[in-house]
This record gives structure tokens, sequence and C-alpha cells, in this order.
């Protein structure tokens, strides 16, 4: 049960963070029977200065040196600190999850109730301590190792160097093998209790079952003797498996640890995220004076400096100078990138010239680093559609496998050549062993974690895995034109007035009624308006027709800003102007009809040039197989011109939010598989509908939450490393299943004996046990390579 840390009576910052709860209990409290200090051991009494009420139960200390240490870090010193895997230390608010069963989440460490697994923080520790369950099993495999190799060598050669065996040789193995079983192999015996108790057989149930049968035989063999028939006598003694207990012992925790070694591995992605944020910020307080603050302590709307060669503490906007600032480490993109006043920073990015005062304006989980932190976390703890085989067959495995080692006992007990049941008995643990289904679970998370880390350090964001494994699929690409194939930051080109008002009447106009607006081509608009010094009106009411215009009443006048469907809309006769618009538009500009009261007003002309990363990336999508096409809400003559400039044959003009979405139904019906990239909010139920919605990271909120994939610089190229990414990653998943099934098929009947027939050998436990450590390292291994592809 997890409850709020309550430390009462005394204030303290973390009163929030969920730690577990246990119980204590207390000794009679009568004046004459001391408290323990949890601190420093001392015996106390009751005295009220000198106690802490903590999840119940109350403390007494010594001093308030010690009363302090316990209130900076109760947990070190209560019944949680006596478990024998100690906490890492994380972050408040941590959340742990297993690798295998993204869906176990929960506030505190411990062992997932489905798979056994110790469960993980969801979003590593940038400065956490070496896993403790690493650390605990290294100290238990380093420990215990001597006696196993001591135990296996009686075992092997003991017969032979003294006829009839050493003495007493049963009685020495058992008291030298105990501790490597009793001791080193104590997790996996409290991880095998809690799968029969949350009745979820895993592998644990396997590994705890072979080596509880293989060591409680061989006890029973060695203290009562004499309950065995005489056909179980070898080299003058019952037969014991003691070396087997303690070698599957010993090689499972060998396995475990270049497991968990290799799973440490496929965080280092986050926690390269995570460096990249600075420590500190340098704050300009009101009176001019400057001071180096913790980033902690930035606040939305601190005027802050960025010196040259410091990083951005927090995502804003460029108040004062100018600089080159290198952002490749979160856009993949190498070139620096010049900033102006007026030009978003993002947080982390390198200030490599000049020296920039800037306004914070995203903080803490709002910043782009820490979205894009968050969407790589999520990514790999989600599932991939591959895994659902998986999925199935471990389901029903343990329970199969358990079958199995039942049968094989009873088979060779039976059937099988003397000493049967001692053939019989050795190949069910075999089985028991060998058939451990870790490498089935890890085949496809260890994969996707791996995947997700190398994407992000190439500006690439995947929602989930299914994104990842439905990216290879797409053949057909709709794009959007602004932001998307164009810079998305439009300039003002011109402005025609129709009979009857002035060039500056209609910019005045249609700047006030945008500046209500967040499109691209509106703040164009409004931006030139003020530069040229007009006075703007306040609009009275405000509303955006995605994809079409805006619309309001600026100064009592109705005002309406848009293409021909909206001037249709308003029922504004736009002809006399048409042939002028025409012409713009061919030109590749965006021309916009201004209507005030029901008349035609004029024209607003602005230019969005192509980004020089469109026609490479165009070229390389196209030579993937894809078939691209542009849809925007821009006039179709413009639309038209941007496609002939940029080999785009199939083009829509004038297209309402609800006719993407039916282009990519339309697309979809036609057995297509279809991506959609845009960056407006326009954009948005397109995305979402699309097999896969790609998002630029330049773009609106609400559409990078509507898509499965964001590229954080929004640059097209990265749409064909991702899709390549996608491609080696399910081919990487198939690898791992593939590897795992084939392992689990040819391994069972190994070890049920299969091949003695015809070869007249066995597969011992301990071979078992190694093959089993080795498949999940494998799997982990070659998940691991991804790292390395699609650069």
């Amino acid at each position: 049960m997890n409850d709020d840390t309550n430390l009462h009576n005394h204030a303290h910052a973390d009163t929030h963070r969920h730690v577990t709860s246990h119980e204590h209990h207390h000794p009679a409290t009568d004046a004459e029977t001391p408290f323990t200090d949890p601190v420093c051991g001392m015996k106390v009494g009751a005295d009220p200065q000198k106690e802490i009420a903590y999840e119940g139960t109350t403390y007494h200390f010594c001093s308030t040196k010690c009363m302090e240490k316990f209130r900076a870090n109760p947990r070190s010193y209560t019944a949680s600190a006596k478990q024998e895997s100690p906490p890492a230390t994380a972050p408040e608010g941590t959340i742990y999850t297993c690798p295998m069963h993204p869906e176990i989440r929960q506030p505190a460490p411990g062992n997932c109730p489905i798979c056994g697994m110790t469960l993980e923080p969801v979003i590593p520790a940038l400065e956490e301590e070496e896993n403790p369950e690493l650390v605990d099993f290294r100290r238990r495999f380093w420990w215990t190792l001597p006696l196993t190799v001591i135990v296996t060598v009686m075992a092997m050669f003991g017969h032979r160097i003294i006829t009839g065996g050493l003495p007493g040789q049963s009685w020495v193995e058992l008291a030298i093998s105990s501790p490597v079983v009793l001791w080193a192999g104590w997790p996996f015996f409290v991880r095998w209790l809690q799968s029969v108790k949350n009745r979820s057989p895993n592998m644990w149930t396997l590994i705890g079952t072979g080596v509880a049968a293989a060591y409680g035989y061989s006890v029973v063999a060695t203290v009562a003797p004499g309950l065995f028939p005489q056909s179980f006598v070898a080299h003058g003694r019952i037969g014991v498996y003691f070396e087997a207990a303690a070698v599957i012992v010993s090689l499972t925790l060998l396995g475990q640890i270049l497991e968990l070694k290799a799973r440490s591995q496929t965080s280092a992605a986050i926690k390269a995220l995570l460096g990249l944020a600075p420590k500190t910020a340098r704050r300009i307080k009101p009176d001019g004076t400057e001071e180096d603050i913790p980033l902690t302590h930035v606040h939305i709307g601190d005027t802050l400096r960025v010196r040259p060669g410091e990083k951005v503490p927090v995502d804003g906007t460029v108040l004062e100078g100018e600089s080159a600032l290198d952002e490749s480490m979160l856009t993949g993109e190498p070139i620096p990138v010049t900033k102006r006043p007026g030009d978003k920073l993002i947080g982390a990015t390198i200030n490599s010239s000049g020296s920039l005062i800037m306004q914070a304006d995203k903080i803490g989980s709002q910043t782009m680093l820490s979205q894009i932190v968050q969407m790589v976390a999520n990514a790999q703890r989600s599932r991939a559609p591959m895994q659902r085989l998986a999925d199935i067959v471990a389901g029903y495995f343990v329970t199969i496998v358990v079958g199995i080692a039942l049968v094989t006992l009873l088979g060779w007990g039976f059937f099988g050549p003397q000493p049967s049941w001692v053939y019989g008995f050795v190949n069910a643990v075999s089985v028991l062993i060998i058939a451990c289904p870790c490498a089935l679970g890890l085949a496809t998370p260890m994969s996707i974690m791996a995947a997700t880390g190398r994407a992000a350090t190439q500006g690439i964001l995947f929602r989930d895995a299914a994104a990842i494994e439905g990216m290879r699929k797409i053949d057909t690409l709709i794009v959007d034109k602004t932001g998307t194939l164009t810079e998305g930051k439009p300039a003002f080109d011109s402005v025609v007035a129709a009979q009857g008002f002035s060039e500056q009447e209609v910019l005045q106009i249609a700047a006030s009624i945008d500046q209500g607006s967040e499109h691209p081509l509106a703040h164009a608009i409004v931006a030139e308006a003020r530069r040229r010094g007009l006075p703007l009106d306040k609009p009275e009411t405000f509303e955006s027709s995605s994809g079409i215009g805006v619309r309001g009443t600026v100064a009592g006048r109705r005002i309406a800003l848009g293409n021909t469907a909206l001037m249709d809309g308003e029922k504004v006769d736009w002809h006399p102007l048409a042939s002028q618009a025409e012409n713009l538009r061919s030109e590749g500009a965006s021309v916009m009809y201004l209507a005030s009261d029901g008349h035609l007003v004029g024209l607003l002309v602005v230019s969005d040039p192509i980004k020089s990363t469109t026609p490479e990336a165009l070229k390389t999508l196209k030579a993937n197989g894809l078939n691209i096409v542009m849809a925007t809400g821009d006039g179709v003559t413009t639309a038209q011109s941007v496609g002939r400039k940029l080999g785009i044959s199939e083009v829509y003009g004038e297209v309402k939010p609800q006719d993407k979405l039916s282009l990519v139904e339309k697309l979809q019906s036609q057995g297509q598989k279809v991506a959609m990239v845009g960056d407006g909010i326009n954009d948005s139920p397109a995305l979402a509908r699309a097999d896969v919605g790609i998002a630029m990271g330049t773009g609106t909120d609400v559409a990078i939450n509507s898509a499965h994939v964001t590229l954080v610089k929004g640059d097209l190229r990265a749409i064909a490393r991702a899709r390549l990414l996608s491609v080696e990653t399910v081919r990487n998943m198939r690898q791992n299943l593939g590897f795992a099934f084939v392992y689990n098929a040819l391994g069972i009947p190994l070890a049920a004996g299969l091949l003695y027939p015809f070869t007249g050998q066995l597969l011992s436990p301990m071979i078992a046990a190694l093959a089993m450590s080795l498949s999940s390292v494998s799997v982990i291994t070659n998940a691991l390579r991804l790292r390395g592809t699609s650069k």
C-alpha cells in the first residue's frame, strides 16, 4: 500500500512524495523501556523534543543531529531500508514500471507481479547510483562462486580420487552448496513465491522449482538415504545433485548480471538528453544586476542572459542580441542557426558566439527537452503489435513447460533405462531451467527501447511502438504546404486595394482582425502593419475558420479575411480582383481576400519561401517508393505553383480540415497506407486519422499531440530516416522473436532427452542454466545493435 509521506509536527518539503508503507511495532512505552534511535542505534528515553512521527510510527532520537538526518531521508532509517535490495536514488514522483509489462506502474520500487522482474524508473535519474539489484546480484555471485566451483569439482572427480568416493562426500557437498542455494539463490525463491501468490507463472516459477527440486531431492538423499531403492545408488552412495543446484544459481546470477548491464544501456539515450539541461541560469533582476540561480528557480517571464559558450537554460524568446546557436543535440541538424530578437530559443541548445538576453517562456516539464524526454520514455515503454503473439504464447508457456517436465519425469521413470527415475528427475529439472520465457518477453521491448533512443538523437520522436512498426508500411505521404514544404515564416509581399480604398487602409483593417490569429500568414501581416506604424483597432469579436480564414468585428464593421471559400460564405463578390490574385498565386505567393461589411476591400499578398531541404527530402522519399500528395488551405493556383517547383503532381488547394480528413480516408479506402505531415491546428484531425501522423516540431502543440511521430527540426528528410529506422527495428524484433521461439522449440526437446536414443547423451541441468542465461543476453545484445544503425 502506498501512502503520502507525513512527518508530523515538523515542516518537511517532501510531503507529497510517495513511499511504501510498512507496519512498525513499538515496545511498551513506559519510562523504563528505552527506545532505539533509528539513526545511530543508541537506546534512548522518551523526549517530546526529540521525536518524529512518520507513517504512523513515532521515532525517538538521542540528539538533534540524528533527528535532522532522519528528517532529511526517513526511508533510509525505516523498515524499507532493511530490504535485501534497497531502491536506487530517484527523484520525487518517480514512477516505476516493468521492462516487459509497461502496464505495471507504481510510485515505489519492487518486482513485477506478472513476470517477477525488478521494476525500473520510467525516466531514469541522470545522477542515479548503480542499479542496486546489479550490485546485490554481483555480490552474491562472487561470494559464492568459489563454493560452486568446489562442489562441482567434488561431484565430478570425488569418486575418481578415492574409490567409493570421499568419506561423507554428500554431507560435505550439502555444507558447501547450501550457502549458494539458500543465500545466493534467495531472491529467486522470493520471486518464485510471489509468482505463486499472484497466480502468475513466470521464469522464476521454473527456476525456483528446478533449483528447489534438485536441492531438496539431494538433501533427502543425504539425510535419509534409506528411503531410496538400490537403483539410485551411484559410486557407493545415493546420487545427489548439489552441484547442479549450485551451478544453476550461479549461472542464473551471471545471466542476470549480464542482462542488467545490457538493459542499463537502453536508457543511455534518455540519460544523454537529461544531461543536456544546464544546472543554472543567469537572471537579470529589475534593478539591472545579475545573479546565477538554479534552473529550478527560473520562472516564466524572467529575463535571462545567455553568454557565449553557455547553454540556453529554458525555452524562450530573444529580447536582445544576435548569435548562432547549435541545436544539433535536439534536432539532429548540424548547421548552427542564427537567432535575432523575436526568434524562439530551445532550452539546452548551445550559444556559440554572441551574448543574448532572453525571456523565459516555458519552464520545467513544459520545455521542449522535457517533452522530448517524456515522449521517448513513453515510446520505449509501449507495446509493439508484433509482441502480441509472444504475449499469447507466454500466457500459457510456464504451465505447458511444467506439464512437459512432469511428462518427462514420468516417461523416463516408467519407460527409460535404469536408473530410470534418476534420468527422469535430471531431465525434468533441465526442462524447467532451459525453458525460461525471459528471452521471449524481452524480444521486442529491448528493440523498441534501443530504436527510440537512437531516433531521439536524430530529432525523430515516436509516440509509441506501433508508430515505429507502422512507419515502414507507408506508401503515400500527404504533406501540408505552409510550415512543412515551406519555411512557415511568411514574409509580407504586397497589398492590392479595391476601388475606393487605399493600400494603407487595406493593411490596417487586415492587421487589426489578424491580431487574434495564430497563423503564420497573419503574423506576417500584423508585423508589416506595425513596421509601418499603422494604428490597429482591437477586434470586438473574432472567429477563426480553420483552413479558409478569419472573420470578426472591428470598429463596428464585419470583417472577413481569407480565401474564396470564405468570401462565398460571406456572400462577397471577389471576382473584380480574381485575375490579379491568380497572377500572384501563379508566382507561388499566398493571396487573401479582405472584405468589410460584405464588400471587397482588397488583397493581401504574402510569400512563404520553400525550405532549402525540401527538394532533397522529396527526392529521397520518392526514391523510397512513396507517392507524394500536397493538400493545403492555400489557393489552388499557389498550391499548383509550389507543386510544379517541387515535382508534386497530385495537388489539392483551398482544402478545409475536413477535406484533409476526407482525403486521408479516401486514400485509405483504396488500400493505401497513408502518412500525413502537418504543423497546424487545422491538420490535427487528418494527423490523428492517418496510419501514421507526422507533426513538425516547429508546429502547434495540438498538431504534435495528434501525431504519431514528431520531427523536432521540422525537416522532411527525417521522414526517410524514420522509415529506414522502422525497417531496421522491425527486422531486429523479428530476429529476436525468431531466436526466442527457435531456442525454446529446440531447447525443451533436447532437455527432455530427445537425443538420448541416438547419442546416449543427456543435457545437464548446468548446461541448460547456461543456455537459459545466454538466451536473454543475446536478445538484448542484438537489440542494442540498433543504436548504431540508420545514421
